[in-house]
């Protein structure tokens, strides 16, 4: 099931040409019905559940179906965004509830460094790339 927007708590992201997840969703499924000012999932046929627009909706409007492996059928899966962590709160079928805090970041913005032992005056290092160095083309060939 692809996502879905609750009307009753969608706002529009208060007015403008361009809502939250409009900005943020990567298959540009999400548009602005700007007579009722609600957003809303065009082709929900081509949705991706990516999440990316229920974690950003700051008015918490949008719902997907969460996966099998995570939610049983029927549930439904919300995020709540701090500015440290994300609080998932699942709501089964039958009303019971469960909440998962997970932190958004292990290390700190910029932190992350992934050769620790590279200080940058190495730029030949074999960790640097993963492609060997391409031969020049061969003009004899390229006339052809």
């Amino acid at each position: 099931m692809p996502s879905y927007v609750d009307p009753e708590k969608c706002d529009g992201c208060k007015g403008g040409d361009k809502t939250a997840c409009m900005y943020i969703c990567p298959n540009d499924l999400m548009v602005l019905n700007k007579e009722a000012m609600l957003a809303y999932n065009q082709e929900p046929d081509a949705c991706w559940e990516c999440y990316s627009c229920v974690k950003i909706c700051p008015q918490g409007a949008i719902y997907v179906r969460g996966y099998n492996d995570f939610v049983p059928m029927g549930g439904q899966v919300h995020p709540m965004r701090s500015s440290d962590s994300i609080m998932w709160t699942v709501k089964f079928r039958n009303g019971n509830m469960k909440r998962f805090k997970f932190p958004i970041r292990t290390t700190a913005e910029g932190a992350a460094n992934a050769y620790p032992d590279l200080k940058g005056e190495n730029l030949d290092d074999e960790r640097l790339s993963t492609e060997k160095e391409l031969p020049a083309p061969d003009p004899a060939k390229m006339a052809k």
